[in-house]
């Protein structure tokens, strides 16, 4: 069974740095594509970034300059650096891994990570 795993959550201060992980049991990691997906209190969930498996990096305009996507397919994870936060970070950080082959696609997303930016 695939499993997708955040880590790295949690409270941070206005101006502060957090590094979200995301582990993926998923086969072949290093052909999907992944990303980053948040969602606030009353609002649809939204891009952040994404990775390809080529490396190529898509980021949200509101964190280009603050966050980093990046992976590890040695370790079958994927890495969001966040630095200078502001409050309106504050979401439900999703990760997601997604294969499209010919006609076939493989979604999976994992269970969240609280990020909280307040003083």
């Amino acid at each position: 069974q695939v499993q997708v795993v955040e880590s790295g959550g949690g409270l941070v201060q206005p101006g502060g740095s957090l590094r979200l992980s995301c582990a993926a049991s998923v086969g072949r990691f290093s052909s999907y594509r992944m990303g980053w997906y948040r969602q606030a209190p009353g609002k649809q969930r939204e891009l952040v970034a994404t990775i390809t498996s080529s490396g190529s990096t898509n980021y949200a305009d509101s964190v280009k300059g603050r966050f980093t996507i990046s992976r590890d397919n040695a370790k079958n994870t994927v890495y969001l650096q966040m630095n200078s936060l502001k409050p309106e970070d504050t979401a439900v950080y999703y990760c997601n891994a997604n294969r499209v082959i010919f006609d076939s696609e493989r979604d999976y997303w994992g269970q969240g990570t609280q990020v909280t930016v307040s003083s």
